[in-house]
Order: structure tokens, then sequence, then C-alpha cells
């Protein structure tokens, strides 16, 4: 069964950087795309960036211009940069990985999360 564990995560001071990794055991890695996605006490999960199998990536408008998300495909490991951490990042941060190559779905395997605080 395919597994998610992130790391990284933590306290910040606002303008200060995180590299967050999610790490897939349990199935193939390279061929399926992976994303990040967070939830802040309170609001809904919403998405902060995806990459392809092709590594295509995707930046929500919320870390647009802050944020790099890059495979390692070598050590099965997805990893998020976001530099220049506002408060409102704060959130717990989920990995998702597509249950079938580059298609998202209902099915798709997450993680449980880490949490990132942003003190300003």
């Amino acid at each position: 069964q395919v597994q998610l564990v992130e790391s990284g995560g933590g306290l910040v001071q606002a303008g200060g950087s995180l590299q967050l990794a999610c790490t897939v055991s349990g199935g193939s890695f390279d061929d399926r795309a992976m994303g990040w996605h967070r939830q802040a006490p309170g609001k809904v999960r919403e998405l902060v960036a995806t990459i392809s199998s092709r590594n295509s990536a995707y930046y929500a408008r919320i870390v647009k211009g802050r944020a790099t998300i890059f495979r390692d495909n070598a050590n099965n490991t997805v990893h998020l940069q976001i530099d220049n951490l506002k408060p409102e990042d704060t959130a717990v941060y989920f990995c998702r990985a597509a249950e079938n190559g580059d298609m998202w779905s209902r099915s798709d395997y997450w993680g449980q999360g880490t949490q990132v605080t942003v003190s300003s």
C-alpha cells in the first residue's frame, strides 16, 4: 500500500524559509503526480502546489513567486520550498500522491501532515 510521510515542518519567523519533504513508499513514484495542500484552523484544505510526473509545476496564487516544488525520483521524495514565509502560511501541510499517473481523483493518497507555524 502506498504511504506518504511528510517532514520538515516547524516554527519559523516571518520572512524565513522552510523546505518540506514527502517520501513515498509501497508504490511507484516517478510515474505519478505529486502535490502539496494545506489546511489552517477553521479553514478548508487548499491547494499549494503540484508537480506532474514530467516535472511540470503549478503554484497556487497564495504562494506563487515564493514557492518551489521539485521531485527527487531517486529517493521517491517531493520537496516544497517556501520562502518569505508569512503568518498566514501557518497551517498543516499535506502531501498528496495521485493514484494514477497525472490524474487527480478522490482515490489519491495523502500523508498525515506536518505543522508549519510562522510567527510574526
